[in-house]
């Protein structure tokens, strides 16, 4: 099976950037669908972006269009998130899964093997 590893989260001020990055085990990644999800004290997990296996088709939450880029490299096994123009309400813990299959949308409960996540703190 796949086991996914985030990193690169920290603290950084409001509008400034961060690269979220989805490190995979096993031979079979690069066939996934993957998202990128997060979930802020007291929320439920909510949808962030996701890409296709051949990163032919990207799906992007509203709320980070045009800030957030999802983007992968199948031979090192790795899946990107790079965010632009943070703002404080992008706080959060991030996650990485896999889709069930060519599932792009957002519903959380389509996508498996979920890695331990990586926490985003944006400042004022």
């Amino acid at each position: 099976q796949v086991q996914l590893v985030e990193s690169g989260g920290g603290l950084v001020q409001a509008g400034g950037s961060l690269r979220l990055s989805c490190a995979a085990s096993g031979r079979t990644f690069k066939r996934f669908t993957v998202g990128w999800f997060r979930q802020a004290p007291g929320k439920e997990r909510e949808f962030v972006a996701a890409i296709t296996s051949s990163s032919s088709t990207t799906n992007y939450a509203d709320s980070v269009k045009g800030r957030f880029t999802i983007s992968r490299d199948n031979p090192r096994n790795t899946v990107y998130l790079q965010m632009n123009s943070l703002k404080p309400e992008d706080t959060a813990v991030y996650y990485c899964a896999t889709s069930d299959g060519w599932y792009i949308g957002i519903d959380t409960k389509r996508f498996g093997n979920w890695g331990q996540g990586t926490q985003v703190t944006v400042s004022s």
